[in-house]
Order: structure tokens, then sequence, then C-alpha cells
């Protein structure tokens, strides 16, 4: 006879059957739902692997830059950046925009509102993509003053990352918002996305995706002085992500200050 310590437990042949049948059960029901979340998962990963298009544009004419004269942050566009914005906006159409991005100016977010009256997608502003903060000395005069081009032309072609006339953002300052524009734009995952920039940091973006971390100053100074970004034209860039860890770091310029009527051709 078994000690109480060592007795048995019988389970009624019921049980073991209800038992039985319960296993089986889950069994059943786990094998197509590690399916289905293994098919999510690998479509979810697919979709953040394919090559997306951002379209960078430069917001259009202001009624400053027509009068040919230094702005900081305020400016409203004329009624010739307001047609341009419109064109923008209608040779986008086809392009199955998804996203419009603009910096935090007036002049670029007005830009952008016109081009989706065009588009009609969600739209945000960011910081992130607004344009070189000019010295106080030269903003709200006229370009051709003598003062006012002895100080751009020194601030332009600064060949040390860490030159500073005054209060404006230097090399260093751009280079640093370029790498933390392109890293949120890898991030997000739409396939068509605008983003409504400014000249001088339009240049320093594409400067960025061509060299990364070994730009240096001088090479800024050489690609901005031969490339000139008009208002209201199309800068068209690819992302791959699977080319993440390559040297490119997975960016392509496709095309360089492109008239809109051009970029259906892209």
């Amino acid at each position: 006879m078994l000690s109480m310590r060592h007795r048995m437990t019988v389970m009624p042949a019921c049980c073991v059957q209800q038992s039985r049948y319960t296993t089986g059960m889950t069994e059943s029901l786990w094998y197509p739902l590690m399916l289905f979340l293994t098919w999510a998962i690998g479509s979810l990963a697919l979709m953040r692997m394919r090559p997306r298009r951002f379209y960078f544009i430069r917001h259009g004419e202001t009624e400053l830059n027509a009068a040919h004269i230094r702005q900081g942050e305020e400016g409203a566009l004329s009624e010739n950046g307001r047609a341009q914005a419109s064109r923008v906006g209608e040779a986008l159409r086809p392009a199955h925009i998804r996203m419009i991005i603009t910096s935090s100016y007036p002049r670029a977010i007005e830009t952008g509102n016109i081009m989706n009256e065009h588009v009609h997608v969600p739209q945000l502003a960011s910081t992130l993509f607004a344009e070189r903060r000019n010295p106080r000395e030269i903003i709200g005069k006229k370009r051709d003053l003598p003062d006012v081009k002895k100080i751009v032309d020194t601030i332009e072609n600064a060949y040390h990352a860490d030159y500073r006339f005054s209060d404006e953002e230097n090399f260093l300052d751009l280079k640093r918002r370029a790498r933390k524009s392109l890293s949120l734009l890898a991030r997000q995952g739409k396939d068509h996305t605008v983003i409504v920039t400014h000249h001088v940091f339009l240049k320093m973006l594409l400067a960025y995706m061509l060299y990364h971390e070994e730009l240096h100053a001088g090479d800024f100074v050489k690609l901005s002085y031969f490339n000139f970004s008009d208002n209201a034209t199309v800068t068209v860039c690819d992302f791959h992500p699977w080319k993440f860890f390559t040297r490119s770091r997975g960016w392509q310029v496709i095309s360089f200050n492109e008239q809109p009527e051009n970029v259906h051709n892209l």
C-alpha cells in the first residue's frame, strides 16, 4: 500500500479526453495565428524597405526676394510666388504625394498651403527645414549694399567650419541640422513626400547626402557657389532603406533645380 505522501491521483477518462481536446483546439488556433503574425510582420518590414521619393521645393518668390532684400524668418509670398506655388502643386498632382512637410517659416508654410490645394494631403511644419539664420546686421537690407555684400561673402566663403560672424548659423550648425533632417525623413514611411524648404539649407541637405560626415566647409563652399536653387523649383531625391549601410546611406540625388513641368519625366 502506498503511503499518503506517495499516493497518486488518477484522473477520470472523461477529464483526460477533455484535456486532450482542449490542447488540440489550442494548437489548431495557435498555428494559423502564428502564420498571420509572421505574414503581418514580414509585410510591414517589406513596406518599410520600399524606396521612397522626396520632392524638395524651394518656397515661392517672396515680396522681399523681388525687392532684393535679405530676409529673416518673416516674409510673405509675392503674387508671382503664389502663382509659382500653385504651378508646382498642379505639376505634382500625378505624383501620388502622401505628405507635405514645410519649414516653420511663413513663406514656406504659405507655399505648402497653396500646393496642398492641388494634392490634398496631411501637412506639417518643422523647424528642422528652416533657412540658415542670417546675422542681424544684414536682415532687412538690400543685397547689393557694399557692407551687406562684404558680410555675406565673408560668411559664404568661410573655409573654417566653426567661423561665425555674429549671431547667424554657421557651417557646423547647418550640418548638424541636415543630419537630423535626413534621419527624420529616413524614418518616415510615406512613399512620396514634399519638403518645402529654402535656398541655403536645401544645398546643405544635398551636400550632406553626398558627403555625409566627411562633408567639410570647403566642400560646401564649392558646391554652394556652383549650384543655385531658384524659387519654386523641384529637386528630386530617392531613399533606399536597404542601402542604408552603404557609402550613400541610402540617399540618391535624382535631379536638381527642375522646373515643375519637367518632374513627371523623372
